[in-house]
Protein backbone atom coordinates (compact mmCIF):
# COMPACT_ATOMS: atom_id res chain seq x y z
CA UNK A 1 0.00 0.00 0.00
CA UNK A 2 2.80 2.53 0.89
CA UNK A 3 4.34 1.76 -2.41
CA UNK A 4 1.13 2.40 -4.03
CA UNK A 5 0.51 5.69 -2.39
CA UNK A 6 4.07 7.08 -2.53
CA UNK A 7 4.49 6.68 -5.99
CA UNK A 8 2.60 10.05 -6.90
CA UNK A 9 5.85 12.29 -6.99
CA UNK A 10 5.47 13.49 -3.31
CA UNK A 11 4.97 10.80 -1.46
CA UNK A 12 3.95 12.67 2.09
CA UNK A 13 1.00 14.64 2.61
CA UNK A 14 1.24 18.06 4.22
CA UNK A 15 -1.93 19.08 5.53
CA UNK A 16 -0.92 22.46 6.33
CA UNK A 17 2.13 23.04 4.57
CA UNK A 18 4.31 23.23 7.49
CA UNK A 19 7.15 20.35 8.35
CA UNK A 20 5.65 19.46 11.64
CA UNK A 21 2.01 18.16 10.23
CA UNK A 22 3.76 16.29 7.26
CA UNK A 23 1.56 12.84 6.85
CA UNK A 24 2.81 9.84 5.41
CA UNK A 25 0.49 8.04 2.58
CA UNK A 26 0.06 5.27 5.40
CA UNK A 27 -0.97 7.73 7.80
CA UNK A 28 -3.02 8.91 6.29
CA UNK A 29 -5.17 6.24 5.60
CA UNK A 30 -4.67 5.11 8.87
CA UNK A 31 -6.12 8.54 10.30
CA UNK A 32 -9.36 7.77 7.87
CA UNK A 33 -9.48 4.07 8.67
CA UNK A 34 -9.47 5.17 12.48
CA UNK A 35 -12.57 7.87 11.71
CA UNK A 36 -14.39 5.37 9.57
CA UNK A 37 -14.31 3.07 12.62
CA UNK A 38 -15.35 5.27 15.50
CA UNK A 39 -17.97 6.61 12.94
CA UNK A 40 -19.25 3.32 12.07
CA UNK A 41 -19.97 2.25 15.75
CA UNK A 42 -20.72 5.51 17.54
CA UNK A 43 -24.45 5.83 18.40
CA UNK A 44 -24.01 9.73 17.59
CA UNK A 45 -22.55 11.74 14.38
CA UNK A 46 -18.69 12.77 14.90
CA UNK A 47 -16.93 15.83 14.37
CA UNK A 48 -16.04 15.95 10.71
CA UNK A 49 -12.79 14.85 9.32
CA UNK A 50 -13.05 16.46 5.94
CA UNK A 51 -9.37 16.96 5.78
CA UNK A 52 -8.81 13.72 5.84
CA UNK A 53 -11.10 13.33 2.99
CA UNK A 54 -9.83 15.42 0.58
CA UNK A 55 -6.31 14.09 1.24
CA UNK A 56 -7.37 10.45 0.48
CA UNK A 57 -9.04 11.71 -2.35
CA UNK A 58 -6.37 13.61 -3.72
CA UNK A 59 -3.98 10.72 -2.61
CA UNK A 60 -6.61 8.32 -4.92
CA UNK A 61 -5.98 10.33 -7.82
CA UNK A 62 -2.46 10.31 -7.39
CA UNK A 63 -2.42 6.67 -7.33
CA UNK A 64 -5.24 6.13 -10.63
CA UNK A 65 -2.88 8.25 -12.95
CA UNK A 66 -0.08 5.87 -11.90
CA UNK A 67 -1.69 2.97 -12.36
CA UNK A 68 -2.11 4.47 -15.92
CA UNK A 69 1.63 4.37 -16.07
CA UNK A 70 2.36 0.88 -15.27
CA UNK A 71 2.63 -1.84 -18.02
CA UNK A 72 -0.12 -4.24 -18.72
CA UNK A 73 0.39 -7.98 -16.64
CA UNK A 74 2.38 -6.24 -14.05
CA UNK A 75 1.50 -7.71 -11.17
CA UNK A 76 2.52 -4.77 -9.19
CA UNK A 77 -1.39 -3.48 -10.98
CA UNK A 78 -2.73 -5.97 -9.76
CA UNK A 79 -2.76 -5.52 -6.18
CA UNK A 80 -2.15 -1.65 -6.09
CA UNK A 81 -5.91 -1.75 -7.76
CA UNK A 82 -6.97 -3.86 -4.95
CA UNK A 83 -5.40 -1.07 -2.29
CA UNK A 84 -7.04 1.28 -4.30
CA UNK A 85 -10.26 0.02 -4.64
CA UNK A 86 -10.00 -1.24 -0.41
CA UNK A 87 -9.57 2.47 0.49
CA UNK A 88 -12.35 3.57 -1.79
CA UNK A 89 -14.70 1.41 0.01
CA UNK A 90 -13.84 2.93 3.73
CA UNK A 91 -14.03 6.29 2.26
CA UNK A 92 -17.37 5.67 0.85
CA UNK A 93 -18.54 3.32 4.10
CA UNK A 94 -17.26 6.57 6.46
CA UNK A 95 -19.14 9.07 4.13
CA UNK A 96 -22.54 6.81 4.16
CA UNK A 97 -22.08 6.52 7.89
CA UNK A 98 -22.54 10.38 8.19
CA UNK A 99 -25.02 10.71 5.68
CA UNK A 100 -27.45 8.24 7.25
CA UNK A 101 -27.00 9.60 11.11
CA UNK A 102 -27.55 13.44 9.38
CA UNK A 103 -30.74 11.72 8.37
CA UNK A 104 -31.62 9.93 11.10
CA UNK A 105 -31.22 12.84 13.98
CA UNK A 106 -31.03 15.92 11.51
CA UNK A 107 -32.80 18.37 14.46
CA UNK A 108 -30.46 17.59 16.95
CA UNK A 109 -27.32 17.37 14.73
CA UNK A 110 -28.43 21.37 13.64
CA UNK A 111 -28.98 22.12 16.96
CA UNK A 112 -26.01 21.17 18.27
CA UNK A 113 -23.87 22.88 15.29
CA UNK A 114 -25.73 25.52 16.04
CA UNK A 115 -25.10 26.08 19.38
CA UNK A 116 -21.56 24.87 19.42
CA UNK A 117 -19.15 27.63 21.28
CA UNK A 118 -16.77 29.83 19.06
CA UNK A 119 -13.88 27.85 18.54
CA UNK A 120 -15.23 24.31 18.78
CA UNK A 121 -14.36 22.19 15.93
CA UNK A 122 -17.64 21.60 13.07
CA UNK A 123 -19.60 18.44 13.68
CA UNK A 124 -20.53 18.87 9.79
CA UNK A 125 -18.55 19.58 6.91
CA UNK A 126 -20.31 22.91 4.52
CA UNK A 127 -21.55 20.37 2.11
CA UNK A 128 -23.05 17.95 5.29
CA UNK A 129 -24.53 21.19 6.86
CA UNK A 130 -26.08 22.25 3.35
CA UNK A 131 -27.49 18.64 3.05
CA UNK A 132 -28.43 19.04 6.84
CA UNK A 133 -30.25 22.06 6.09
CA UNK A 134 -32.38 20.82 3.12
CA UNK A 135 -33.36 17.70 4.61
CA UNK A 136 -34.72 19.78 7.41
CA UNK A 137 -36.87 22.12 5.30
CA UNK A 138 -37.82 18.99 3.31
CA UNK A 139 -39.19 16.87 5.90
CA UNK A 140 -41.22 19.60 7.23
CA UNK A 141 -42.84 20.40 4.17
CA UNK A 142 -43.69 17.45 3.33
CA UNK A 143 -44.95 16.79 7.18
CA UNK A 144 -47.31 20.02 6.24
CA UNK A 145 -48.31 18.64 3.10
CA UNK A 146 -49.65 14.73 3.77
CA UNK A 147 -50.47 15.13 7.06
CA UNK A 148 -50.21 18.47 9.21
CA UNK A 149 -52.91 20.38 6.99
CA UNK A 150 -54.86 18.18 7.58
CA UNK A 151 -54.95 18.40 11.74
CA UNK A 152 -56.83 21.24 13.94
CA UNK A 153 -55.60 24.50 13.52
CA UNK A 154 -53.69 23.82 17.69
CA UNK A 155 -51.91 20.68 16.12
CA UNK A 156 -50.68 21.66 13.23
CA UNK A 157 -46.79 22.61 14.11
CA UNK A 158 -44.42 19.62 15.12
CA UNK A 159 -41.29 20.24 17.14
CA UNK A 160 -38.83 18.09 15.44
CA UNK A 161 -36.07 18.01 18.89
CA UNK A 162 -39.03 16.23 20.40
CA UNK A 163 -40.47 14.53 17.03
CA UNK A 164 -36.44 13.29 16.28
CA UNK A 165 -35.29 10.20 18.56
CA UNK A 166 -31.91 11.48 20.25
CA UNK A 167 -28.58 9.55 19.61
CA UNK A 168 -28.70 6.90 22.01
CA UNK A 169 -25.88 7.85 23.94
CA UNK A 170 -26.51 5.24 27.04
CA UNK A 171 -25.93 2.64 24.08
CA UNK A 172 -22.74 0.01 25.19
CA UNK A 173 -19.65 0.15 22.42
CA UNK A 174 -16.50 -1.66 22.33
CA UNK A 175 -12.74 -0.13 22.63
CA UNK A 176 -9.32 -0.31 22.22
CA UNK A 177 -7.45 1.70 24.58
CA UNK A 178 -4.51 4.12 22.76
CA UNK A 179 -3.57 6.09 25.70
CA UNK A 180 -3.55 4.90 29.26
CA UNK A 181 -6.50 6.81 31.30
CA UNK A 182 -6.54 7.06 35.08
CA UNK A 183 -9.77 7.85 37.09
CA UNK A 184 -12.65 7.15 34.64
CA UNK A 185 -15.75 7.55 36.55
CA UNK A 186 -18.45 4.84 35.39
CA UNK A 187 -22.17 4.97 36.13
CA UNK A 188 -24.17 2.68 38.26
CA UNK A 189 -26.37 0.30 35.43
CA UNK A 190 -29.18 0.05 38.04
CA UNK A 191 -30.11 2.58 40.88
CA UNK A 192 -28.68 -0.31 43.33
CA UNK A 193 -25.10 -0.10 42.22
CA UNK A 194 -22.81 2.58 43.18
CA UNK A 195 -20.23 4.47 40.64
CA UNK A 196 -16.93 3.53 40.67
CA UNK A 197 -13.88 4.27 39.28
CA UNK A 198 -11.91 2.24 36.48
CA UNK A 199 -8.03 2.95 35.26
CA UNK A 200 -7.86 2.17 31.19
CA UNK A 201 -4.88 0.50 30.07
CA UNK A 202 -2.96 1.49 26.82
CA UNK A 203 -3.68 -1.84 24.36
CA UNK A 204 -6.63 -2.75 26.51
CA UNK A 205 -10.13 -3.20 25.14
CA UNK A 206 -13.79 -3.09 27.24
CA UNK A 207 -17.13 -3.25 26.49
CA UNK A 208 -18.13 0.74 27.96
CA UNK A 209 -21.61 2.89 27.77
CA UNK A 210 -20.71 5.05 25.12
CA UNK A 211 -21.28 8.37 27.45
CA UNK A 212 -18.69 7.54 29.77
CA UNK A 213 -16.14 7.46 26.93
CA UNK A 214 -17.41 10.07 24.45
CA UNK A 215 -14.57 12.61 25.25
CA UNK A 216 -11.90 9.88 25.02
CA UNK A 217 -12.97 9.47 21.72
CA UNK A 218 -13.13 12.73 20.57
CA UNK A 219 -9.46 13.29 21.94
CA UNK A 220 -8.29 10.38 19.98
CA UNK A 221 -7.43 8.40 23.47
CA UNK A 222 -9.75 5.25 22.30
CA UNK A 223 -10.85 3.83 19.17
CA UNK A 224 -14.25 2.49 18.78
CA UNK A 225 -13.91 -1.32 17.40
Amino acid sequence: MSDALSDDGGGDVNQDDTQEDVMTPAELIAKLEEAWLNEKFSPELLENKSEVVECVMEQLSHMDANLQRVKKGDAKASIHRMEIDRIRFVLSSYLRSRLHKIEKFFPHVLEREKSRGEGDPSLLSPEEFAFAKEYYANTETYLKAVALKRMPPNLQTVDMLKAVPEPGLDSFVFLRVKERQENILVEPETDDQREYIVDLEEGSQHLMRYRTIAPLVSSGAVQLI
